[in-house]
């Protein structure tokens, strides 16, 4: 399957913080979520994918190319790449129909029809300033943009962090018609997991520049669960030795233990009188950090 983003081991040292041995890919035809709370690293390694910041160490492709490396291929290549990041970028004097004057100047893929048609669809009127958007109207601006160039691969930093859930879910159904299209992939960074539940094929988690866990959203949504327990429950399930709980993750709530399991469907069989749910996201990346 065709990779349109790789890393590997992927580093970048600040002070105070560093990020470190960051390995991921994203195959063409699917939606890599990537999660983390916030300083995690997440935004210094969309960057350091899309060549906005130098890595220290490990490896970039983007599309099959480096994109720290300066040759006559990089434009074309960023022309194959569309990007949200978490603030609107286009000058605040700018009108929004300047915005798409700006894009048919940039890129030659231009599309002026699909801007419009997206403009028109979140209400931007063309006469807006962009210091006049709300956060949430400019990144409707700023993924309208996105889009109207025709890229092949989206490259999103908290596309969909301002907006209502009405806006959230008009955000995602874009997202499943741009990945209609074969060869098509989204990175996707968001605070929002429920968003990724929705639209993910994988989630990547992120935690102090570290790299926790890389598994397929189903893995999480589907298959994992979230044991509600007491204190002698655990220690039972110690002892009993009938079910692998090596590695065990756990966290102490008021009214008793939650447990992280990998499988609920097998936990259940062998532990009927334990109640056990569905692990969302969220749950799973609060149990394993």
């Amino acid at each position: 399957m065709e990779q349109l983003i790789r890393t590997e081991g992927l580093a970048k040292r600040y002070d105070g913080f560093a990020l470190e041995d960051i390995t991921l890919s994203v195959p063409a035809g699917t939606v890599v979520g990537l999660i983390g709370s916030n300083g995690a690293g997440k935004t210094t390694t969309l960057k350091a994918i899309l060549g906005m910041i130098a890595p220290d160490g490990g490896t970039v492709e983007l599309l099959g190319h480096d994109p720290h490396t300066a040759s006559s291929a990089l434009a074309a290549l960023k022309q194959r790449v569309g990007v949200v990041l978490d603030a609107c970028p286009f000058p605040v004097s700018m009108k929004v129909r300047d915005v798409g004057t700006l894009g048919r100047a940039a890129y030659p893929r231009w599309d002026a029809a699909i801007f419009e048609q997206l403009c028109d669809q979140f209400k931007l009127a063309p006469k807006k300033l962009v210091k006049d958007l709300s956060r949430g109207m400019g990144m409707k601006l700023s993924l309208a943009f996105a889009l109207a160039h025709r890229p092949e691969l989206l490259v999103l930093d908290e596309a969909t962090a301002g907006l209502d859930p009405l806006a959230r879910d008009e955000v995602l159904d874009l997202l499943r018609r741009f990945m209609e299209q074969d060869g098509h992939a989204v990175l996707m960074s968001s605070h929002i997991t429920t968003d990724l539940e929705k639209i993910a094929d994988q989630i990547t988690c992120i935690d102090e520049g570290r790299l926790m866990f890389s598994m397929p959203k189903d893995a999480i949504c589907d298959q994992a669960g979230i044991a509600r327990c007491r204190t002698a429950d655990v220690e039972a399930l110690r002892d009993q030795g009938s079910f692998d709980l090596s590695g065990l993750r756990a966290l102490h709530r008021s009214m008793g233990i939650d447990v992280l399991v990998p499988d609920r469907f097998a936990f259940a069989q062998a532990f009927p009188a334990l109640p056990v749910d569905r692990a969302s996201i969220e749950d799973y990346m609060t149990l394993m950090l």
